[in-house]
């Protein structure tokens, strides 16, 4: 039998075992992580191992393997490993690959986004309190993480009342002449104009700690004591504001505290399948306080058990953002006793897992597991809904097909000023806000409000990139590059469409069904009209379920071009020409509008006028006026 016909009787599973087994030599019996690899160099899986040598050659035997990692082995063409001093280390080193890389066969976090928290600045001689998200590289006390920008906004509403400290940024503290209308509606002290002292400041300050901290009930008492002693003295107007506070406060209060006065820091971390799918809801409960939840979908594969997706889940969760004290979950995760460890290093101090039996914490984790089932029998519900929609459009656009991914484009400006294109995206989960995409404008030799060039440039740079990125198309094979739309829908009409068209032409891009959606008659909703190439134009029934499925998509695209737009004209609206001035701060910002009136009173200022401005330099008034006359 010659090597060539040995070749051919090789199964799939059998080849990619052989590329598995030629690394088996080199390998150390040592901790670390390595990377499975296919034909097109995209990462089909990462793991760890306590001993590389021993992890790895399990799956050369083909005997015991689920589908799954048959599958797998079978698609490997390459391996990478990384070696590590302790198994700890592996395990964060995969967490950290994972949400990176996004392997196809691991299990992932889909919604990673970071958690807003309310910050108390303290490298102002004024702290200042506002809703902070990201890294946590300000220096100043951090309270949360709440769940949600809007949890987080309405408790800074109501707290802002209760402690009416500035949440204005430096540079316009510094330039405050006046109060500002936080200052008019009780929810600012207006330390930029010293209507308080540093003292009261300072101790308004204190109280907003300690409540956050929860010692909330010793600031109502001490208030309550200062709402009677003004009572008495008959300073009803004084009795009243503390009596507005104390009532700000227990709205808080209502919304947030649970029977957990012992609890100092907790997460409360569970799980529920049904359907192949998994739903991890999270609680987070600071200081006896419930600062909200949210809902996660990790994508796994259907034969994943509950306990192997926490122990991904939580891995990845807390790869970027600090542990608490303690992690309630609903089933114990895989090497517990080993996440347990890796998340104590990373967070600092010691991260106990464990699963309550009994109490009001057995309580409040039954609570969270009876979340995370409504919300999964919710998703199922729509993604059901939703799949009915996407075959439906298929068969509207006699697509071969349903479409998996659909991408909406629109353009938005006022007058051919501050241009912007916008894409969002919409799969069989609903709208994936991840993707959405915007566009300023770039083309300088476009006319003002040309919205076939700007359709033109917005595809183009799209799908250049795209093609660049993702030139094979391997969809969720490519790790974190882009995803290539079965269907694009273009907001407007046979115009928008040809732009459309011609682009794709010369991007030789054949295999993406194109669809122009335009407003009908007097713009009416309802009246729509569908244009695809080479094909007469359409409308539908007015009150088709398809229909509203695309008006909806239709909507989504518009309303996230008009708000790009919005965002961008503020900006250029906001800008002073003095911002783009190398060393102008927002003390000489003050200074120079106080003695000039203007930007444009700086800009026809005279040389000599400028150096006798407080805190502007000979060598920094010359740089001011070089900025405006270097052109004339």
């Amino acid at each position: 039998m010659t090597e060539s016909t040995q070749e051919k009787q090789e199964s799939p599973f059998q080849r990619g075992a052989g590329v598995i087994t030629k690394f088996l030599k080199t390998l150390p019996p040592a901790p670390g992580v390595y990377r499975m690899i296919d034909e097109n160099e995209q990462i089909l899986y990462v793991g760890k191992a306590k001993n590389l040598r021993n992890r790895v050659s399990s799956y050369t035997k083909p005997t015991g393997q689920s589908t799954r990692i048959m599958r797998m082995v079978s698609l490997t063409h390459a391996m990478e490993f990384v070696r590590t001093h302790t198994e700890v280390e592996a395990l964060l080193l995969e967490a950290n690959l994972i949400k990176k890389l996004k392997p196809r066969y691991n299990i992932i976090l889909r919604d990673d986004k970071s958690f807003p928290y309310i910050l108390i600045t303290s490298d102002h001689k004024w702290p200042q309190i506002t809703k902070h998200r990201g890294k946590r590289n300000k220096k100043g006390e951090y309270f949360g993480p709440f769940a949600s920008a809007g949890a987080v906004n309405e408790t800074l509403a109501t707290f802002q009342r209760l402690f009416p400290l500035r949440s204005c940024s430096d540079s316009d503290f510094e330039t405050r002449t006046r109060p500002c209308l936080q200052y008019q509606i009780k929810r600012c002290s207006a330390p930029c104009v010293d209507r308080i002292t540093e003292d009261d400041y300072q101790a308004v300050v204190q109280e907003a700690r300690d409540f956050l901290s929860g010692k909330s009930h010793v600031i109502q008492q001490a208030l309550a004591d200062k709402m009677h002693k003004a009572s008495d003295e008959l300073d009803f107007e004084q009795a009243a504001i503390y009596r507005d506070r104390l009532k700000a406060m227990a709205h808080i209060q209502s919304k947030q505290t649970i029977n957990l006065t012992d609890t100092v820091e907790v997460d409360v971390i569970a799980a529920h399948q049904e359907g192949g799918q998994t739903c991890v809801q999270v609680f987070f409960i600071r200081s006896g306080q419930n600062l909200g939840n949210r809902a996660h979908y990790p994508s796994h594969n259907k034969d994943m058990s509950p306990d192997e997706v926490l122990s991904a889940f939580i891995g990845q969760f807390y790869d970027s953002r600090p542990a608490p004290k303690q992690i309630w979950v609903s089933h114990i995760p895989e090497e517990s006793d080993l996440l347990s460890e890796a998340l104590s290093i990373s967070a600092g101090h010691k991260v106990q897992l464990m699963k309550p039996q009994r109490g009001d914490k057995k309580e409040m984790l039954d609570h969270a597991i009876m979340n995370a089932k409504g919300a999964l029998q919710r998703k199922m519900a729509e993604n059901a809904s939703q799949l009915r929609q996407l075959k439906a459009v298929g068969e509207l656009f006699e697509m071969e097909k349903m479409p998996e991914r659909i991408e909406v484009y629109d353009n938005s400006h006022i007058s051919g000023t501050h241009q912007v294109g916008a894409m969002i995206v919409a799969t069989k989960e609903g709208f994936e806000k991840k993707g959405y995409r915007k566009f300023n404008i770039k083309d300088k030799d476009l006319a003002p409000g040309d919205d076939y060039g700007m359709m033109r440039e917005v595809l183009t740079r799209r799908f250049s990139r795209l093609k660049k990125e993702d030139p094979n198309k391997i969809g969720e094979g490519s790790g974190s590059r882009e995803l290539w739309p079965d269907l694009v829908l273009i907001d407007g009409g046979a115009g928008q469409l040809s732009a459309a068209v011609e682009t794709f032409q010369k991007l030789e891009i054949d295999d993406v069904t194109l669809v122009g959606i335009a407003k009908g008659p007097d713009r009416n909703a309802g009246r729509e009209r569908f244009f695809l190439p080479g094909k007469p134009a359409f409308s539908m029934p007015e009150k088709d379920p398809t229909l509203y499925f695309l008006q909806r998509l239709r909507d989504e695209v518009h309303h996230f071009a008009i708000t790009s737009h919005r965002a961008r004209r503020s900006q250029a609206i906001g800008k002073s020409p003095l911002d783009d001035i190398e060393g102008i701060g927002g003390k000489r910002k003050k200074a120079l509008l106080n003695r000039f009136g203007s930007a444009k009173g700086v800009a026809g200022a005279a040389l000599a006028d400028l150096e006798q401005v407080e805190g502007i330099s000979e060598r920094l008034a010359r740089v001011i006026f070089d900025h405006f006359h270097e052109e004339r």
